[in-house]
């Protein structure tokens, strides 16, 4: 069951291990490898550098969420939600995937707002987290991890559950943002915003629980 996600992270690393190999002969030896928030490049690496960077750090985090069920403490295990732990994996491994490719594109000078394209794909990424972050139980490795929802598992469900609504509408929030090109820190806002009132509810949760004497 778990095996296909394993397979899928893999398939990510060689399609972008291919896709540089495909494109290398291509490249100027000198690459644009990082943009700032206002879409211009600001670092530059030597092109044999794509073949490391990006691959070693996607098989890095395949390595690591292989790893870290192992490492979990009893009543924190992720065996309950594997599947939706090995989905959040793959979708940060899409993502690197997808930021790849635009470095790749942009060093062959297509036309490409690679600040908006990263922008909206981090957006996407948010929305699909979101979509799953209410199937996440209580770890220390992923999820929203306040000391309030590591303290009580009726904490963590309700603010995951929370959690799952504010991120998605942020993902798509942003994502619309991007696409009528609003701003740059408009999308950035909203993914904040995702983020910042699950975690500001767990602490409210907890308090409300702790006076009402109804923690577990």
């Amino acid at each position: 069951m778990t095996r296909k996600y394993y397979i899928a992270g893999l398939g990510l690393i060689a399609a972008v291990v291919v896709a540089t190999a495909v494109v290398y002969p291509r490249l100027p030896s000198v690459v644009p490898m990082h943009w700032d928030a206002n879409g211009n490049v600001n670092g530059w690496g030597a092109k044999w550098t794509l073949f490391l960077i990006d691959p070693g750090i996607m098989a890095s985090i395949l390595i690591l969420f292989g790893g870290l069920p192992w490492l979990s403490p009893k009543k924190f295990e992720v065996d309950s939600f594997r599947s939706t732990y090995l989905y959040i994996m793959v979708a940060i491994l899409a993502m690197m995937a997808y930021a790849h490719t635009l470095i790749l594109a942009a060093s062959l000078s297509v036309g490409i707002d690679v600040g908006r394209a990263i922008e909206g794909g981090v957006c996407l990424l948010i929305a699909l987290l979101g979509n799953v972050m209410g199937k996440v139980r209580r770890n220390f490795f992923v999820g929203i991890r306040t000391p309030w929802t590591l303290a009580s598992e009726q904490v963590w469900n309700a603010t995951h559950r929370m959690g799952a609504k504010t991120m998605f509408v942020a993902g798509v929030v942003g994502l619309l943002a991007v696409a009528l090109k609003a701003p740059f820190w408009i999308p950035i806002a909203a993914i904040g915003a995702g983020a910042l009132v699950p975690a500001i509810y767990s602490l409210i949760f907890y308090k409300q629980l702790e006076r009402q004497g109804g923690l577990n």
